[in-house]
């Protein structure tokens, strides 16, 4: 691609909450949709980030993020946007969604939230952030009060509660029998 003096540089960010991405976005189908914007919009992509298995919940885990955010600070590349699949690839933590957005506006950039199509250099785009992202906090909170509600259901109903069985036992129909080919070891222990 033949650079001008007039191109507009971005960042792309990505990011999966889990290994298993259980979200239904990819890495590769965020960044393939990110990269197809940019070339119709005639941006250069200079760099791309990704946070594979991580949460939005918050930053502070999220390594690549905060060397993205970092690398747009110092100035390095003079990128003018940065560009995410949707607004909850970027963040599902309203503070951290509306204080990052200011950091980066004080430094000149901004967001496009490209299947949302959202562009924060645009007032309205602005207002749709504030507003989606206390959305993405109500959301991750109500998944929150769900899953303990089911865990809490299960336990209620005598069933296992998750992960493997414990040495000793065996999960059957949801809960919790005694494996006697390894319960003799235990046995053995106990004695």
């Amino acid at each position: 691609m033949i650079t001008s003096k007039h191109t507009i540089k971005v960042y792309i960010y990505s990011r999966v909450s889990t290994v298993m991405q259980v979200d239904g976005y990819s890495l590769d189908a965020q960044k393939e949709r990110m990269r197809a914007f940019a070339a119709f919009n005639g941006y250069e992509v200079v760099r791309e980030y990704e946070d594979a298995g991580k949460s939005g919940r918050s930053i502070e885990n999220r390594i690549h993020f905060r060397e993205m955010i970092n690398d747009m600070k110092s100035g390095k590349d003079g990128i003018s946007y940065i560009l995410v699949y949707k607004l909850s690839r970027f963040g599902r933590n309203a503070a951290d969604v509306l204080n990052t957005l200011q950091v980066m506006q004080d430094y000149g950039v901004n967001l496009i939230c490209v299947e949302d199509g959202i562009d924060s250099s645009k007032d309205a785009g602005k207002l749709i952030i504030s507003v989606l992202s206390a959305v993405a906090e109500i959301e991750k909170e109500n998944i929150r009060i769900q899953t303990m509600e089911g865990r809490m259901q299960k336990a209620r109903e005598g069933k296992w509660n998750g992960g493997f069985a414990p040495y000793g036992y065996k999960i059957v129909d949801g809960k919790l029998e005694i494996n006697e080919e390894e319960a003799k070891a235990i046995r053995i222990i106990f004695d």
